[in-house]
This record gives structure tokens, C-alpha cells and sequence, in this order.
């Protein structure tokens, strides 16, 4: 039998916040899912968890993307 995850077990095995993994699927950054008919029906299977898990292993900061970053309050631009 093929085990699927509810939305909020997939959220609890990776300790994260419901509404975080809800904002990673509709940014397209998170686990790959499957939807069954309609869009409250969303399931995940394990290895698919463990799929998107093993592509966000770093062993070091340096390996990190660099990942955008807010501008400083202090360095606004002056006219």
C-alpha cells in the first residue's frame, strides 16, 4: 500500500509551521506533492520528503546559495 502524508503530518515530520510548508508549495519551494481532485486534497509521499530533504544538505555556510537579501536601513540611497 502506498503511504501518503496529510499536509499537516508532512508539517509535523519536518517541524515545520502548516502555513510555512503551504507557502513553500505555492512558491514552488518545497517537496514535491501530489493533488487528489481537489485543491484541499493535498498529499506527500515520504520519499519525496526525503527526496527535497537530501537536496538541502550543506556541510558549510560557503555551500549555501546566496539567497537574496533585504536592503539595510542605513543604506538607502541618497539623491
Amino acid at each position: 500500500m502506498l503511504a501518503l502524508l496529510t499536509q499537516r503530518e508532512a508539517a509535523e515530520l519536518l517541524r515545520l509551521n502548516e502555513r510555512t510548508l503551504i507557502r513553500l508549495r505555492v512558491s514552488g519551494g518545497g517537496p514535491k506533492y501530489i493533488r487528489l481532485g481537489n485543491i484541499r486534497a493535498i498529499r506527500y509521499r515520504p520519499e519525496d520528503i526525503q527526496s527535497w530533504l537530501a537536496k538541502k544538505l550543506v556541510g558549510s555556510t560557503s555551500e549555501e546559495p546566496n539567497l537574496p537579501r533585504p536592503p539595510r536601513p542605513d543604506s538607502e540611497v541618497k539623491s
